[in-house]
């Protein structure tokens, strides 16, 4: 059944008076049911002394200790979750490429709440039920395709679940099908533009893009208006957020102004915290982001670092969604590179280079040490219009480029400019950084 989804629920909307007493409530529940259910918190409650009815209020949450992906690991699989796992409906976990993989799951009720959601974020980025969405991220033990998958489905709109892979049949099903929204990550979404000009295809002509709902990579300024570059100024370019960790795709989104990211309070709590000391920092200043998970049954973690920086947004948005909002990220904090002795995020590369009219957006950051020495070289994809055989005119744009960088990074780079169709592309989330820096040398 069709419905008015700008808003798509009440909760939405709620006061901060009716909020947080909301969340109060819903906090000294988990944290009782945690304590009881989970031996593994219920120790590190303990250790400090700490015990559930020192929970009274919202302020009390800085009391209880942090949970970290290393907690996650060091109790691989199950030894997080609140429930028997025979209560579990499905399981998910993350690829596990640095060691054990975070596993996730989920009971009936929990896989009601992500459906639910996700279809708040996905009508507030711009989803109707007479969409025809089309989700290119990878199916399987990844979070963020059948969680968006269920969401816009609950929506109304109809499914196209061509997972990643065979971007040129990709274009056939957009074309044929009539695909209106895309879930993508910004890399792939692009990288699908640039295979469609490769085979001759105008997508801005031949594909009736209106939404595109990306997600799994952070969305710059600068990547959004490559997005309309390649589909049309008239697309409405939306970021979301999540992770597995928290229940995958849902835990925010933006709305058609594009100012932050609504979060779904009433079953998740933000905090902002310095990343070096854990100090909660006050409204509106930038450092980590902590959730809490109030309302999951499996796996409800309690101040989950997530390390991504951002800062929160407590005025009231002009869509007429009350509920908090983070800014799009700024990184993370340990994808911070400290290049001698400079903090540097590939973010502020990012931006440098996309503004730039002769730049792809492609881009590789390798480093490396050599004599105790940190060095980074920017390997710079051109377009394919702005190929020459002028030794002068490429030296030109290098220096450029250098010298755009020492102003944003306040160091030097080594700018490689390379041949269009060079660098590697993804189509999940993009790897960017080549670190061949070893200790010692």
């Amino acid at each position: 059944m069709e419905k008015d989804i700008m808003i798509w629920s009440k909760e939405e909307t709620m006061s901060r008076e009716d909020m947080t007493a909301l969340q109060t409530a819903r906090l000294r529940e988990t944290v009782n049911r945690v304590y009881e259910k989970v031996p593994y918190y219920r120790a590190k409650m303990d250790e400090i002394g700490l015990k559930p009815e020192h929970i009274k209020e919202l302020s009390d949450l800085s009391k209880l200790p942090f949970l970290t992906k290393q907690d996650m690991r060091d109790t691989y699989p199950f030894g997080l979750f609140a429930v028997p796992k025979e209560e579990l409906v499905r399981i998910h976990a993350s690829s596990g490429t640095t060691g054990k993989p975070t596993v996730v799951g989920y009971t009936r009720n929990d896989l009601n709440m992500w459906t639910e959601c996700v279809s708040r974020i996905a009508a507030a980025g711009g989803a109707t039920s007479k969409d025809v969405a089309q989700i290119c991220f990878g199916y399987g033990m990844f979070t963020g395709a059948l969680g968006l998958h269920f969401g816009l489905e609950n929506i109304g709109a109809a499914m196209v679940p061509s997972s990643t892979g065979n971007t040129e049949k990709q274009l056939m099903y957009m074309k044929d099908f009539g695909t209106t929204l895309l879930v993508a990550t910004p890399s792939y979404a692009l990288r699908i533009a640039e295979v469609a000009q490769q085979i001759g295809m105008d997508v801005k002509k031949e594909i009736n893009l209106r939404v595109g709902l990306l997600g799994s990579e952070m969305l710059t300024d600068a990547m959004r208006n490559e997005m309309h570059k390649a589909w049309g100024e008239d697309v409405l370019v939306t970021s979301n957020y999540g992770m597995s960790e928290l229940m995958g795709p849902g835990v925010s989104g933006e709305c058609e102004y594009l100012d932050g990211m609504h979060i779904n309070e009433d079953y998740f709590i933000p905090e902002i915290i310095d990343p070096k000391t854990g100090e909660v920092l006050p409204a509106g200043e930038k450092g980590e982001l902590v959730i809490t998970c109030i309302k999951k049954e499996a796996l409800p973690l309690i101040r989950y670092r997530t390390k991504d920086i951002t800062r929160l947004i407590y005025e009231p948005c002009k869509c007429g969604r009350t509920n908090v909002r983070m800014e799009n990220l700024s990184g993370r904090s340990d994808d911070m590179l400290k290049i001698r002795g400079v903090n540097v995020f590939p973010t502020q590369i990012e931006e440098v280079l996309l503004a730039m009219d002769e730049i792809a957006p492609h881009y590789e950051l390798v480093l490396t040490r050599k004599n105790h020495t940190d060095s980074m070289e920017i390997k710079v994809e051109l377009l394919p219009d702005k190929m020459t055989d002028s030794y002068q005119e490429l030296e030109a744009l290098r220096n450029k480029i250098v010298h755009k960088l020492r102003i944003v990074l306040g160091l030097s780079a080594k700018v490689t400019l390379v041949s269009p169709n060079t660098l590697q592309r993804f189509e999940g989330k993009a790897k960017r950084i080549t670190d061949l820096r070893k200790d010692g040398e």
